[in-house]
C-alpha cells in the first residue's frame, strides 16, 4: 500500500469482534456497533511543537489500539475499509 499518513495521523483497519453473543446467540450485521478495536497500519512522522521539532510518536505499524466510538475519517483504500485519524484519538495500546 503506498500510502503515508500526514503529522500525527495514523491509518487503522478495525478488527471486527465475535459474531455470537456468550450464549451462542448469532448477531445480525443491522444490530452489529462498529469495533472501537483496530490495528495500526501505517503512521506519519509525528507533530512538530512550537519550536519546530518533531514530538515522536507513540504508536507505531501493527499496534493493536482501542479508540473512541467516532474517532476518524472513514476512507477506502485498496477495496479496504480504513480510518484516518489523530493520535490524539487513541485510547490506548492494547498489550
Amino acid at each position: 500500500m503506498a500510502f503515508t499518513p500526514l503529522h500525527d495521523r495514523v491509518l487503522v483497519r478495525r478488527i471486527e469482534g465475535d459474531e455470537k453473543t456468550k450464549g451462542g446467540l448469532i448477531i445480525p450485521d443491522s444490530a452489529k456497533e462498529k469495533p472501537a478495536e483496530g490495528e495500526i497500519i501505517a503512521v506519519g512522522a509525528g507533530a512538530r511543537d512550537e519550536d519546530g521539532k518533531r514530538v515522536k510518536m507513540d504508536v507505531k505499524a501493527g499496534d493493536r489500539v482501542l479508540f473512541g466510538k467516532w474517532s476518524g475519517t472513514e476512507i477506502t483504500l485498496d477495496g479496504q475499509e480504513l480510518l484516518i485519524m489523530k493520535e490524539s484519538d487513541i485510547l490506548g495500546i492494547i498489550a
